[in-house]
């Protein structure tokens, strides 16, 4: 699991995105130009949540999201993504 000193506020979470796919599963290598933006990823932090929005999510879940969800963030070389918890759609 991923360490990051950032703790997010009220109801927001950060998630790391899964890498983007490189190969369907025909085996066709898709390039750079062509692939698609991830949905899917694993909660890395957490907010304490507001009283009428308590967090229902906890550090290590796999989520899906929208794929225009979210502000981008690079820290440590690594890319993450900071939404409110209502901005993510499933757990998996």
């Amino acid at each position: 699991m991923s360490k990051i000193n950032i703790k997010p506020l009220a109801d927001r979470v950060i998630v790391e995105p899964s890498a983007a796919e490189t190969k369907t599963s025909s085996g066709i290598i898709i390039p750079d130009s062509a692939k698609e933006k991830p949905q899917k990823g694993k909660i890395v932090a957490v907010g304490p949540g507001t009283k009428e929005n308590p967090v229902t999510l906890k550090s290590g879940d796999i989520v899906l999201y929208g794929k225009y969800a979210g502000t981008e963030l690079n820290h440590d070389g690594v890319d993450y993504l900071i939404m409110k918890e209502n901005d993510i759609l499933a757990i998996v």
